[in-house]
């Protein structure tokens, strides 16, 4: 498989192990029509750097988000944006000459570029589920260069489609060379567990106006004799054959010039389907001809195809209107609809999943989810990430305004519903010395703590000190804010938990190794043998 090498990837590669674990602070709740600081929602909008957010989403959601969608920096050297889209933010800068060094100097616009994805790229693959899948928004800028690093990270295998989508309906006439029609929205699977949805077909009584009352179904008709090129016949010989007609006669298809051609079936499919009441022979001008019948489905469905026209999921043009509507006051030169996202939502995941959006823009990702859930009465999941001060008056807001209903007069829309939780990314878990932050709740450490030893969600158990079982193995977190603990034969008889094994987590141990061998304990050191993942 190629790899992709620039300047700086070898700092970067595995990067995401070196960022801070930050500690996310619930500001308020958006519920029934006001914010209140009462309860949590599992909706969530998150404001801060979307590598550390990232990675304090670890501990909850870790193989669990089945849909992600972002749609990052395209890299174009536009520097009018709201963020600023040739990545040569002071925050960018600042974080390359810390984690790249004097290197960062010689980077080029897409070596910067892809120091600032990898890493990001590298935890959304952790946090995706084994049958979850990522969608990505690009253009020519990186297409390539996205490709390949997505190979490396999410496996070349993975790789599901390359989506052509229609972002304007007409050139732009003042374009000096091509007009760019199109953007790119690039997926790939987790692993094969992954299926993709199929799409709702929607189907009209005017299309099946023909009425079967045996069956009680309405079907239209379509000629057994395909279209196209004679050289069928050839290549498909077992498709060239003769059908008595109602009277008796021989009936090859032949094109109306008389040119022969092929039926759609096989003999042996065309015998299965006239058993089933499929196949209708019709007079027309003299003379028999036979027919499909198809048949209007309950809950018709297709695969979804490559490319996805503007009609069909919107367009920018469509997508700045619908951002109007809310009367934010905002400067996304290119948002993406609601209908994109809702398209991309509905083939990857189903009516309880997770949808995470790390680059959050508008809020767009939100607003799909809740149109969804309000459709078909899911109860899907959204996490927003946005780094950019207007996380709170524009991207918060516009979900407000979804769930509560906006505009004016006709242009009203009916609200969908719902809630969310707004966070700030607040303390780091360990100090520049290594120390725990005793700033941070007691909860918030056990957490951590026990996702860093299995890598599973926590739920504090009644038995103090006890973090959990997992594996017939018991995890012990001995820990006092102020003053330090340790493990010795008092705190052994205070253990109710049965196991196998221990592990214990104190500040000092004054055990025995014979005693430690005796009851499978492994001694780990507070901060010291804390892992950093």
């Amino acid at each position: 498989m190629p790899t992709l090498n620039w300047i700086g990837k070898e700092k970067v590669i595995n990067h995401h192990q070196d960022v801070p674990y930050k500690i996310l602070e619930p500001q308020y709740t958006f519920a029934n029509g006001k914010e209140s600081e009462d309860a949590t929602s599992q909706n969530k909008i998150i404001h801060g750097d979307n590598l550390e957010a990232l990675k304090s989403l670890l501990p909850e959601y870790e193989g669990r988000i089945k849909c992600i969608y972002i749609d990052p920096p395209y890299n174009t050297g536009n520097e009018g944006w709201v963020y600023n889209d040739n990545v040569n933010d002071p925050k960018l800068k600042k974080w390359l000459g810390q984690v790249v060094g004097k290197e960062s100097e010689d980077l080029s616009r897409h070596d910067k570029w892809l120091c600032m994805m990898y890493p990001r790229l590298k935890l959304l693959h952790k946090l995706l589920a084994d049958d979850g899948a990522i969608f990505i928004s690009i253009d020519d800028n990186e297409q390539g260069f996205l490709r390949i690093i997505c190979d490396e990270i999410f496996g070349g295998s993975n790789f599901l489609a390359n989506v052509i989508w229609e972002k304007v309906y007409s050139p732009r006439m003042d374009s000096k060379g091509f007009s760019a029609s199109h953007d790119f929205i690039i997926s790939y699977q987790k692993s094969p567990l992954f299926k993709v949805r199929k799409l709702k077909i929607e189907q009209s009584d005017k299309q099946f106006k023909n009425y079967d009352e045996e069956k009680k179904k309405y079907y239209r008709s379509r000629s057994l004799k395909k279209e196209g090129s004679n050289s069928l016949r050839t290549d498909r010989p077992n498709l060239y054959y003769s059908l008595k007609d109602p009277d008796g006669n021989d009936i090859f298809p032949l094109k109306p010039n008389g040119v022969e051609s092929c039926w759609r079936w096989s003999m042996e499919t065309y015998n299965k389907n006239v058993e089933l009441g499929n196949v209708e022979w019709i007079k027309k001008n003299g003379k028999w001809q036979v027919y499909v019948k198809q048949w209007k489905e309950k809950d018709p469905k297709r695969p979804p195809n490559t490319l996805w026209i503007s009609k069909e999921v919107g367009h920018n043009h469509s997508a700045k209107d619908e951002i109007k509507g809310f009367q934010l006051k905002s400067t996304f030169d290119t948002p993406k609809p609601s209908t994109l996202i809702e398209r991309i939502i509905s083939i990857s995941a189903n009516k309880n999943d997770i949808i995470l959006d790390s680059f959050a823009g508008s809020g767009t990702t939100a607003h799909a989810v809740l149109n969804l859930n309000k459709e078909d009465g899911g109860n899907r999941k959204f996490i927003l990430i946005e780094m950019e001060d207007y996380a709170n008056t524009i991207t918060a807001e516009r979900v407000k305004r979804v769930i509560k209903g906006y505009g004016e007069g006709s242009k009203t829309i009916e609200g969908t519903g719902g809630d969310f939780t707004y966070y700030e990314l607040g303390k780091p878990l360990f100090l520049d010395n290594g120390f725990l932050n005793e700033e941070v709740e007691l909860d918030k450490i056990l957490e951590y703590v026990w996702y860093s030893e299995t890598r599973a969600s926590f739920k504090k158990p009644k038995e103090e000190y006890l973090l959990g079982s997992k594996n017939d193995t018991a995890y012990y977190f001995q820990y006092q804010k102020d003053s330090l603990t340790t493990l010795d034969e008092t705190f052994l008889r205070s253990i109710k938990t049965k196991a196998s094994q221990y592990i214990i987590y104190a500040d000092n141990c004054l055990l025995d190794q014979s005693i430690m061998d005796k009851y499978n304990i492994v001694f780990k050191k507070i901060p010291r043998d804390i892992s950093r993942f």
